[in-house]
């Protein structure tokens, strides 16, 4: 094999499937799927690529290639415990767009592996799907990969898909590390997952569907190719090194955690572990606020402080005193900005997010550990191997102890944890949460089922007065027929020009009546693209299957839209000021006021105040 870096190994499958083979070179998307809510990160190489393989989008030759930098933290318990497992990685991958299909991308594949990186194809296994005889005769008859060292697997092993999208059969290659990386005598041929001796490299996705939210799987009209090859696992394959942490771009980070802690790597396998996952960790945490991402309790950002939490105690475990990171995450930037310039000119940002969510978490930390290493000792005391639950959230809910930090610490003490009483526990707070929630809009919608009923029709941003027909009336849960006046209830309709609840904006409100009876609208929710006017009748009778005039308070609507506008101008004023790095975290926009929330890690003094409010009051 060439003993290639990775760099070397980027430019070289890059310039392979870019210059040789005709595709379109692609820079790396960020981390934060673009118009695509079903994704948290991205996570694989086909991720950002999806409008294109379902025809949304067209690229000029249907063929595309890129090395796209991806966080998964399914495995996070794993990382630093085994040698290929990692939080941020990048992955290589050709793709086609309805061009070309199952031979080109095994063929194009062998050749990259056997004559640019020169990988013995002896050392080479495949796996297929289990009735995918067209990939299999591929790899047997044209490639001459022996039939012994081609292994039919079901759909569980051998067929790729996220949750949504494009997705089908795939073939799996592996490269055989020899007996040395064995698990025992019968560990020779790929299937066991403890095993490192066979490591997949790379996956050859066939894509035939495109799976709908439903779960139904729909043929696309052109098949595509997507496939996946790790960047940091052939370049520990071609360097020949024991694991995906000791290959050339992670030594001078490695180096400089040994220099902070004191501790020497490979003379302690618990330091080891520890080590790892502060280089796995302090690379995903570099890339992910490079890329906006700010530390929160929600979505994204919560990945992002579990991760910066996570390498913070692993500091701990090895000695460190006080913040770190930051001169870890210079290293990290330091050694990727050859290929992500980006990284340097966002680098006084990164560090500096990085560093106040560290000195967050010490605080947090060190009351929390004590408290917790206080149960511990009562435990062993008592004979006990199990936490209770209720003392687990007490961590959680008193001293923002997160949950996963509490069972890593026990498991290193052979303890379990009640996890059962621990979501009893948040169960009840979030029921407190949501009787709060319900008494202030005093209607739950938790038991209206909206299954056979037809979404509305929302005509109401340009229209603000318009005929509808009432096709459902509910007291609670209860479908009736009729409300007279002095009730209370939810009205459904085939259409309507009042906005419901939604994006921080508050609902309309207005009158539904006919020459029967009239009706107060205090609130409008939305479920399933259902729209449901809470109401209160005011005049006479409301009936289902019968005309009414929807008419909103235009007024109030107004007011609503100029507040609405206003946001918008507070959110580009706040980046004027303080910078694109700001994001918005939630908002709240009624009749009388606004609110924006953001994310921001100082203090607006007085005169950044006046800037923004000098700007918003100009426009």
């Amino acid at each position: 094999m060439k003993n290639l870096g990775m760099n070397d190994l980027r430019k070289s499958y890059i310039d392979f499937f870019g210059k040789e083979k005709g595709h379109t070179i692609l820079k790396s998307f960020p981390l934060i799927p673009q118009n695509d809510e079903s994704l948290l990160l991205i996570n694989a190489g086909m991720a950002p690529l999806k409008q294109y393989f379902t025809g949304e989008k067209k690229i000029k030759n249907n063929r595309a290639t890129s090395s796209q930098r991806c966080v998964r933290t399914g495995d996070i318990e794993r990382v630093g415990k085994t040698e290929r497992h990692g939080t941020y990685f990048e992955m290589l991958g050709n793709f086609s767009f309805g061009d070309y299909f199952k031979r080109e991308a095994i063929t194009w594949a062998y050749e990259f592996l056997t004559k640019k990186v020169e990988i013995d194809r002896n050392d080479l296994w495949v796996t297929v799907y289990l009735n995918d005889d067209e990939a299999y005769n591929i790899w047997k008859d044209e490639v001459g990969i022996s039939p012994d060292r081609i292994l039919r697997q079901d759909k569980d092993e051998n067929f790729w898909e996220l949750e949504v999208g494009p997705c089908g059969p795939c073939s799996e290659i592996y490269v055989d590390r020899g007996p040395d990386h064995a698990i025992d005598e019968n560990d020779n041929a790929p299937g066991n997952d403890n095993s490192d001796r066979f490591l997949e490299i790379w996956n050859l996705v066939f894509t035939q569907f495109n799976k709908d939210i439903e779960g139904n799987y729909i043929p696309l009209a052109h098949p595509n190719i997507d496939t996946g090859m790790g960047l940091e696992r052939i370049a520990m394959v071609v360097q020949q090194k024991d694991n995906i942490f000791e290959i050339d771009v992670m030594q001078d980070i490695i180096s400089e955690i040994e220099k902070v802690s004191g501790v020497k790597y490979k003379e302690n396998k618990k330091c080891d572990v520890s080590i790892r996952v502060i280089a796995d960790h302090a690379k995903a945490m570099t890339f992910l606020v490079s890329d906006g991402i700010i530390p929160s309790n929600e979505k994204r950002g919560y990945v992002l402080r579990r991760l910066i939490r996570r390498a913070y105690r692993h500091g701990k475990l090895l000695g460190i005193k006080g913040e770190f990171l930051s001169q870890i995450v210079s290293e990290v930037i330091e050694t990727y900005k050859v290929e992500y310039e980006e990284l340097e000119t966002n680098k006084d940002n990164i560090i500096k997010i990085i560093t106040d969510e560290e000195e967050r978490f010490q605080h947090t930390i060190d009351s929390g550990l004590e408290r917790l290493n206080s149960l511990i000792d009562e435990m062993k005391k008592n004979g006990e191997t199990v936490l209770d639950g209720s003392e687990a959230f007490k961590l959680y809910d008193t001293y923002g102890f997160p949950l996963d930090l509490t069972k890593e610490i026990l498991n290193e003490e052979n303890f379990d944890l009640d996890e059962n009483k621990f979501s009893e526990e948040m169960e009840n707070q979030r029921q407190l949460a949501r009787n709060a929630r319900k008494s202030d809009s005093g209607w739950s919608l938790d038991n209206i089922v909206t299954d056979g009923i037809d979404p509305t029709e929302f005509v109401g941003y340009d229209i603000l007065k318009v005929e509808a027909n009432i096709s459902n009336i509910f007291d609670e849960s209860e479908n009736i027929s009729s409300l007279n006046k002095g009730d209370k209830g939810i009205i459904l309709s085939d259409r309507t020009s009042f906005y419901a609840q939604g994006g921080g904006q508050v609902a309309d409100t207005g009158f539904i009546y006919n020459q029967g009876g009239k009706a107060k609208v205090t609130d409008v929710q939305k479920k399933n693209d259902v729209f449901f006017h809470s109401v209160e009748v005011v005049e006479g009778e409301i009936k289902t299957n019968q005309k009414y005039t929807f008419k909103v308070d235009q007024e109030r609507r107004y007011d609503i839209t100029r507040n609405h506008s206003a946001t918008h101008l507070l959110d580009q004023a706040l980046r004027d000021v303080l910078g694109d790095e700001i994001t918005q975290a939630g908002s709240l926009v009624d009749e009388n006021r606004l609110r924006f929330d953001f994310t921001y890690n100082e203090s607006l003094t007085s005169e950044e105040k006046r800037k923004i409010e000098d700007i918003i009051n100009k426009k």
